[in-house]
C-alpha cells in the first residue's frame, strides 16, 4: 500500500502550508516506506510514500506529473487491468515514460475524467490535480479498500490515507459524540463520520471535486445493487459453480501481477485454502504465512494450515505467538490507530504482518469472503431466526436460567451459552433492530451509559438507518449480507 494527502488552499498559496504538507507525508511513511515526495503549484500541494509493486524503478515515483505538465497524481492501490488500457491509450496517440499502472490510471483519468472509474478493475485511492482548471479531483474504490479521510473549511481542503495526515494540517480535534456512541457499540467507527467532528471518510464508490473557489461536492459513482436479483432468472446450481470457480481463478491470478516478491495468509480456514490453492498453480515454491497461539489452543488454527500447506507443498511459514508477544505490541499499534478501533484481531494481523514482511512485500489474504459468502455465525443464527419454528419459543422458555450460565469467548461450553443468550434476546426483536444488536457488541443502553455526554438520538437514528434501511426479511439473507458489505466490510 501507499500513502496519499494532499492540501488545496482558497485564499493564498499552498507553499504557505509546506511544512504542515511534508509532515503529513513523513507521517504516512509506513504506508510508503520505498520513497516519500511532495508536490506544489499555486494552491495545491500533493504529497506521496510509496509502497513499490509495479515498476519499482523511480521513473513511477510519486506525484507523477503527465507529459503536458497539466495533471499531477497521487494514487494508493492497485489496478489489476492497466495493460488494457494502456494499450488502448498508446492506440489514441498516448505516450508512457514508465511501466507503472500510475501513469496508465493518469492517463485514463485524463481522457475519461470521472468515467475512468468504471473501467478500473482493482481497488485504490486517489487525486488529480489539474493545474489549467484550478480544480483537484479524487475517488475511492467499490468497496472501500483503500481509504480516503477529508475536512474542510473556509481557508482550505485537505485530505489523507490516514487521520494523522489530516490532524498534521491543524484540523479541529473536535469529539463527534455520535460516532462516539458508535463506536462503543460497533467496536468501530463507520463512514462518512470519523471521531472528530470535521473529518468526514469518502464513502466507497464515491468521488470528490474541488474548485479554486471553495466550490466542492461529493457524488457516488458505484452502489451495489439491492435488490441483488430482481426480475431475473437465476442459473442453476451447477452453472453457478462453474461461473464461481472461474471468476476466483480470474480474480486470483489477477493478483498476482507483481514486481516483488508475494505470498498469501494462510488460516486453513475455507477463504484463504481457496486462494492459495489458486496462487500456488502459478507459483512455485509460493510463500504462505500464518499465526498460532502458544497460550490460547482454543483459537490456534495452525494444524489447519498445515495441512494446507503440506498438500500444497507450499513455503510455509508458522509464527507461533505467545501471550506476552500479543502484550508487547499493543502500544505500538495503539500508537498508530488514529482514531477509537477495539477489533483484537487487529493485534495478531499486525504482528504476522511484520513478520512476513521479512518474506515478501504483498501477501493475499481471504478478507471479504465473510461478508459475502455469510461467514460468520450471525448469518446462521439470522437465517434460524427467520425459519425456524421450533427454536424461538423453546428458547424463550429457556431464557429465564440463561442468565446463570458462565459466558465466555475462552471456552466452548462458555461461547455457546454467550451464543445462545444473544440469540434469545435477537430473536425478540424486529429484524432491523436484531441486525443491529448482532453488529454490535453492546445494548444500545449499555452505549448510551459509557458517554458523559448525551447523544442527538435524532441523529443517532439517521445515521444506524443508513446502514439498516435494506433489512427485509423478504430478500432471504441477502439483505443482512447487503448490510455487512455497507458496514462491516467497509468499516
Amino acid at each position: 500500500m501507499c500513502g496519499i494527502t494532499g492540501i488545496f488552499v482558497f485564499n493564498s498559496d499552498a507553499e504557505s502550508h509546506k511544512a504542515e504538507l511534508q509532515n503529513a507525508t513523513t507521517k504516512l511513511g509506513k504506508r510508503g516506506p520505498d520513497s516519500q515526495d511532495v508536490f506544489f503549484h499555486n494552491s495545491c500541494g500533493l504529497g506521496h510514500a510509496r509502497l513499490s509493486i509495479i515498476d519499482v524503478s523511480s521513473q513511477g515515483n510519486q506525484p507523477f506529473t503527465d507529459n503536458t505538465g497539466r495533471y499531477t497524481i497521487v494514487y494508493n492501490g492497485e489496478f489489476y487491468n492497466y495493460q488494457k488500457y494502456k494499450e488502448e491509450l498508446q492506440g489514441l496517440g498516448y505516450t508512457f515514460r514508465s511501466t507503472s499502472d500510475t501513469e496508465v490510471l493518469l492517463y485514463l483519468y485524463i481522457h475519461y475524467k470521472e468515467a475512468c472509474l468504471e473501467k478500473i478493475n482493482g481497488f485504490f485511492a486517489f487525486a488529480v490535480y489539474d493545474k489549467e482548471e484550478q480544480t483537484l479531483f479524487f475517488a475511492r474504490d467499490r468497496f472501500g479498500i483503500k481509504p480516503v479521510l477529508y475536512s474542510m473549511n473556509p481557508d482550505f481542503f485537505v485530505f489523507g490515507s490516514e487521520m494523522k495526515a489530516i490532524t498534521s494540517y491543524a484540523a479541529k480535534k473536535e469529539i463527534d459524540w455520535v460516532s462516539a456512541h458508535f463506536y462503543f457499540h460497533l467496536n468501530y467507527i463507520p463512514f462518512p463520520n470519523s471521531i472528530f467532528s470535521d473529518v468526514k471518510k469518502l464513502e466507497p464508490g464515491s468521488y470528490g471535486v474541488v474548485k479554486k473557489s471553495g466550490e466542492f461536492e461529493t457524488k457516488k459513482w458505484y452502489q451495489l445493487p439491492f435488490p441483488l436479483i430482481k426480475n431475473q432468472s437465476l442459473d442453476s446450481y451447477e452453472v453457478a459453480q462453474k461461473k464461481m470457480v472461474s471468476l476466483l481463478h480470474e480474480s486470483v491470478e489477477k493478483r498476482l501481477v507483481s514486481d516483488v516478491p508475494l505470498g498469501t495468509f494462510l488460516s486453513g480456514g475455507i477463504d484463504s485454502s481457496i486462494i492459495t490453492t489458486i496462487a500456488s498453480k502459478s507459483i512455485k515454491d509460493l510463500h504462505t504465512f500464518s499465526i498460532g497461539y502458544q497460550d490460547e489452543p482454543l483459537f490456534d488454527e495452525t494444524y489447519y494450515a498445515n495441512l494446507v500447506a503440506n498438500k500444497l507443498k507450499t513455503n510455509h511459514n508458522v509464527f507461533s505467538l505467545s501471550n506476552e508477544d500479543l502484550f508487547e505490541n499493543i502500544h505500538e499499534i495503539l500508537d498508530y490507530i488514529d482514531e477509537p478501533f477495539a477489533d483484537s484481531s487487529a493485534i495478531a494481523v499486525y504482528i504476522l504482518c511484520k513478520k512476513t514482511q521479512k518474506h515478501v512485500s504483498v501477501a493475499l489474504s481471504g478478507d471479504g469472503a465473510d461478508e459475502v459468502f455469510s461467514g460468520y455465525n450471525k448469518h446462521l443464527a439470522e437465517y434460524r431466526a427467520r425459519n425456524s419454528q421450533l427454536l424461538a419459543p423453546l428458547l424463550k422458555s429457556a431464557s429465564p436460567f440463561l442468565p446463570f450460565l458462565p459466558k465466555s469467548r475462552n471456552s466452548k461450553i462458555g461461547n455457546l451459552s454467550r451464543q445462545l443468550s444473544k440469540f434469545t434476546e435477537g430473536i425478540s426483536l424486529s429484524e432491523k433492530e436484531r441486525y443491529w444488536r448482532w453488529a454490535g457488541f453492546a445494548k444500545t443502553q449499555n452505549d448510551n451509559n459509557l458517554l458523559l455526554k448525551e447523544v442527538d438520538k435524532k441523529e443517532l437514528d439517521e445515521r444506524k438507518e443508513l446502514f439498516i434501511n435494506h433489512i427485509e426479511k423478504s430478500q432471504g439473507i441477502n439483505d443482512v449480507l447487503f448490510a455487512d458489505v455497507n458496514l462491516v466490510l467497509a468499516n
